[in-house]
């Protein structure tokens, strides 16, 4: 009998401890949790405000005297570049940097009126004629860049923030700034700026 009840001990045990696991959950479109994604769960940047800082950004781009004029009305598709996004916030922000690049990639190259310079070609090309990581964000070395790659245009930007505290509540204030850089003039073409805010109360 005890034997028995040891063993029905631990079954409940079991059952106890697999009720209390955690549990994975799908979110998104399409799923049980279709509003899974809209809460915010930290003041960092997430994917939410991302979509928002591109979309607004872009929507400014393809609204803009410069698209209508210079991109449309152009003979042919003019060749874009984009380089990298400066991450100019206090955080370490790595991943997101990468998925605001890609989105606006994917933004331009859905628009049908540019051509886009692979990601890969561009940092193969940079590889090859010598320009080194720490010169990233060198205009002169986009420039050269973007002769190598023939591009007439890059796409460049930077993302800031202020960060605020008052009591127990925390504010981060993105901006998210994008520039279109004409490279035989080094003109700023285009400029647009978008901002986002987020808040922390304990």
């Amino acid at each position: 009998m005890s034997k028995r009840l040891s063993v029905l001990a631990l079954l409940a045990c079991l059952a106890l401890s697999l009720a209390c696991a955690p549990r994975a959950m799908r979110g998104g479109e399409g799923t049980e949790n279709p509003s899974m994604d809209n809460p915010a769960m930290s003041t960092t940047l997430d994917k939410s405000d991302i979509d928002y800082l591109v979309s607004q950004n872009l929507g400014g781009l393809f609204q803009s005297r410069f698209w209508s004029e210079q991109v449309m009305g152009s003979p042919k598709q003019p060749l874009m570049a984009i380089w990298p996004i400066q991450n100019a916030t206090s955080e370490h922000l790595d991943d997101q940097m990468l998925t605001l690049l890609s989105s606006i990639e994917t933004s331009l190259i859905n628009s049908g009126e540019v051509q886009v310079v692979a990601k890969a070609r561009q940092e193969e090309l940079a590889r090859e004629i010598g320009i080194q990581q720490g010169a990233i964000y060198d205009q002169s070395q986009a420039a050269r860049l973007g002769r190598q790659l023939g591009a007439k245009y890059f796409v460049t930007g930077k993302l800031t923030n202020v960060d605020e505290r008052l009591q127990k509540t925390r504010r981060v204030q993105y901006a998210l700034f994008v520039q279109i850089i004409e490279l035989e003039t080094g003109l700023v073409r285009f400029q647009h700026e978008t901002a986002r805010s987020k808040a922390l109360k304990n």
